[in-house]
C-alpha cells in the first residue's frame, strides 16, 4: 500500500499469512523497497518484503526484550503469583499497626530531645570550673591521668545554649566544654539536646549532639538530582522504590519484630515484599525481571539456612553492646539472635538485586545476539560474565564489612590481641558469620540465576503466528545478516 512505510508493512509481512502472496506478503499489499531488498541479495520475488522485515527486527533488538510466549508466561507466573499471595498474606497477618509504647528510660537513643542553638560561647580556665574535681596526680601516661591534666591546665569553655522546639522554647542553659571533648562547641551552631524532666531544673537539659539535618538533606538531594539525570525514568523508579523500601522498613519490619513477632519470619516477609516491588517498578513486569526475582529468592532461602544453622553452631546470642543490650532490657520478648539473623537477610537483598538482575540481563542480551544458542552455551557463556562480578561484588561486600567495624578491630589491634582471639569473639564473630553467609549466597545468585535464565529464554515456545512468521522469513534473513557483516568489513 503506498501510504505505508517499510515498518508497517514488515510488520504486516510477519503477522497476516492468510491469502499472502510470494515471499509472504498478502495479494493486495504489494511488497515496498525492491531496491532496499536487491542491495540485501533478494531476488525478485519479495526479496524486498524480506529486506523490509529484516529492517524491523534489527531495528528492535537494541530495544526492551521480545516478550516470551503465552506458555512460558503461564509457567512463571504459576511459581511467582502464589509467592507474591504469600507474602501479602504475611503481610496483612505480620501488619503491626505501629511500635508498642514505654517510658523512656533517658538512656542512649531512648531519651526526649528538642533543637537547639548555640547563642554565646566563652573562654575560661579549666581550674576555674573545676575546683571541686579530684586533683591531678601529674601522671599523663594513662587516659585518665592525662585527661585530669589538660581538665586542670587547659583552656576551657562555658556555651550558652537556647531551646529552640518544645514546651521550654526561648530557655537557655549553660554547659561547661572540656579541652579534651571531641565535640567543640561554637557560636551560631545547631545542637539537639537531651531533655530529662525528673532532673532539678538546672540539669534538666544537655547538649547530645550536633544538628546535621541541614548537610544530610543538602546530600540526599544532591543524590537524587544525580540519579535522575544520569537514570532518567528508571532513576525515578528507583528512587521511588528506595522511598518504599524504607516505608517497609519503618512501619512493618521494625515494629513488627517490637510487638514480639519472630524477627526471622518478619525480615523474610519484608525483603520479599521489597525485592518485588523494587525489582518490578524499577526493571518493568517482565519474564526478564521473574526470573531475577526467582534467582533472588532462592538465593535468600540459601542465606537463610545458613545463617540460622552457623548462628546456633556458634552460639551468637546477637546481644553484643550497649545498642542491643538496651533493646532487650527494653522489650525481652525479642529474640536477639533471630534479630541477628534477619539483619543477615536484609543486608545481603540488595546486594543480590544487582547480581541477580545483571546475569539475567546478560543472558537476555547473549541470547537476543544468537537465538541458535541452546541452554548450555548461554550458562556457559552468562557464567563467564558472573565470575568478574562474584570477585567484585564479595570483596565489596566484605569491605563494606570491614569498614563498619573499623573502630572495633582497631580496638583489638591497640590490645595486640591475635588473629585467634579477636575471631572468637562473639562481636567478631557476628560479623564474620554476616560477611560469609552473605558471600556465599552472593556467590551461589550468580550460577542459579544464570542457569534459571538460560532454561527459560532457551526453552520458550514460541506462538503459532510468531513462529509461522519466524519461518517464512527465516530463508532472507540469513543472506541479509550476511550480506551487513561483509559491509562492516570493508
Amino acid at each position: 500500500m503506498p501510504g505505508h512505510d517499510a515498518h508497517a508493512h514488515a510488520h504486516e509481512s510477519n503477522t497476516e499469512h492468510s491469502g499472502s502472496g510470494p515471499g509472504g506478503y498478502p495479494h493486495n499489499h504489494p511488497p515496498h523497497g525492491g531496491g532496499s531488498g536487491d542491495s540485501h541479495g533478494g531476488d525478485s520475488h519479495g526479496g524486498g518484503g524480506h529486506g523490509g522485515s529484516h529492517s524491523h527486527g534489527h531495528s528492535h533488538s537494541h530495544g526492551p526484550a521480545a516478550p516470551v510466549s503465552r506458555h512460558l508466561r503461564k509457567v512463571i507466573g504459576a511459581v511467582l503469583i502464589p509467592f507474591a499471595a504469600a507474602v501479602l498474606v504475611g503481610l496483612v497477618v505480620l501488619w503491626p499497626g505501629g511500635a508498642p509504647p514505654h517510658e523512656r528510660t533517658g538512656v542512649g537513643f531512648d531519651r526526649q530531645t528538642q533543637q537547639a542553638t548555640v547563642t554565646k560561647v566563652e573562654k575560661l580556665s579549666c581550674a576555674s570550673v573545676n575546683a571541686g574535681g579530684v586533683p591531678p596526680t601529674g601522671d599523663t601516661s594513662t587516659a585518665e591521668g592525662s585527661s585530669a591534666v589538660q581538665q586542670a591546665n587547659g583552656t576551657c569553655k562555658r556555651a550558652t545554649i537556647r531551646v529552640d522546639t518544645g514546651k521550654d522554647k526561648g530557655r537557655t542553659f549553660t554547659e561547661i566544654v572540656q579541652p579534651d571533648q571531641s565535640r567543640q562547641l561554637e557560636q551560631g551552631e545547631k545542637v539537639v539536646v537531651a531533655y530529662e524532666p525528673s532532673a532539678p531544673r538546672d540539669l534538666q537539659y544537655s547538649v547530645a549532639d550536633v544538628n546535621r539535618r541541614f548537610p544530610m538533606a543538602l546530600l540526599a538531594g544532591i543524590f537524587a538530582i544525580a540519579v535522575v539525570v544520569v537514570g532518567r525514568l528508571r532513576g525515578v523508579m528507583a528512587l521511588v522504590a528506595l522511598a518504599i523500601s524504607f516505608l517497609i522498613l519503618n512501619f512493618f519490619i521494625l515494629p513488627a519484630i517490637l510487638q514480639g513477632s519472630n524477627p526471622l519470619v518478619v525480615a523474610v516477609v519484608g525483603a520479599s515484599a521489597i525485592m518485588l516491588i523494587a525489582l518490578y517498578l524499577c526493571h518493568g513486569l517482565s519474564a526478564r525481571t521473574s526470573v531475577a526475582v526467582l534467582g533472588t529468592l532462592i538465593s535468600l532461602v540459601l542465606i537463610g539456612v545458613l545463617g540460622l544453622l552457623f548462628n546456633d553452631w556458634a552460639a551468637l546470642t546477637g546481644n553484643t553492646d550497649d545498642n542491643t543490650g538496651l533493646i532487650h532490657g527494653l522489650y525481652p520478648s525479642i529474640d536477639m539472635s533471630g534479630l541477628l539473623l534477619a539483619g543477615i537477610i536484609i543486608g545481603s537483598l540488595g546486594v543480590l538485586d544487582d547480581v541477580t538482575v545483571t546475569q539475567t540481563s546478560a543472558v537476555w542480551e547473549l541470547h537476543e545476539a544468537n537465538p541458535t544458542m541452546g541452554w548450555r552455551g548461554l550458562y556457559r557463556a552468562g557464567i563467564r560474565i558472573g565470575r568478574d562480578h562474584i570477585a567484585s561484588v564479595v570483596n565489596t561486600l566484605v569491605l563494606a564489612y570491614a569498614g563498619a567495624a573499623l573502630p572495633l578491630l582497631l580496638l583489638f589491634s591497640i590490645a595486640n590481641s591475635g588473629i585467634g582471639t579477636v575471631a572468637n569473639s562473639e562481636l567478631v564473630a557476628e560479623e564474620i558469620v554476616r560477611t560469609l553467609v552473605g558471600s556465599i549466597g552472593l556467590v551461589a545468585s550468580v550460577p542459579v540465576t544464570t542457569a534459571l535464565a538460560a532454561l527459560v529464554v532457551s526453552a520458550d515456545r514460541p506462538d503459532t503466528k510468531t513462529a509461522t512468521a519466524t519461518a517464512t522469513s527465516a530463508p532472507a534473513q540469513a543472506p541479509a545478516r550476511g550480506s551487513r557483516g561483509r559491509r562492516r568489513k570493508r
